[in-house]
């Protein structure tokens, strides 16, 4: 499985950005696809999740409300779609996507990351 993932960039406070990640490979079996971040000096944080079976979403407190997570199963392609950004926010946004085996384990998988950074 190959993760790619795009669309960071430099925003304002108060703007907004689309992150994508494209999947490929063998991209079966998928349990749940999310996004974490890790911003500098800082530990990795789950930001927020998509359940394959039946697109129940989740998101971490400090962002719920203001990024919308998302998935084109046709385009095999998770967004990420980030509003009101707060320079909180910057980091650099990793996609992660976790499949099973035929054993029913867990397979995690990573994008390379796309920088978020939010300054006026």
């Amino acid at each position: 499985v190959q993760l790619q993932a795009s669309g960071g960039g430099l925003v304002q406070p108060g703007g907004s950005l689309r992150l994508s990640c494209v999947a490929s490979g063998s991209i079966s079996n998928i349990n749940r696809m999310s996004w974490y971040r890790q911003a500098s000096g800082k530990q990795r944080e789950l930001v927020a999740t998509i359940i394959s079976s039946d697109g129940t979403t989740t998101y971490s407190d400090s962002v719920k409300g203001r990024f919308v997570i998302s998935r084109d199963n046709a385009k095999n392609t998770l967004y990420l779609q980030m509003s009101s950004l707060e320079p909180e926010d910057a980091a650099v946004y990793y996609c992660n996507l976790v499949r099973l085996d035929w054993l029913s384990r867990a397979l995690p998988y990573w994008g390379q990351g796309t920088l978020v950074t939010v300054s006026s």
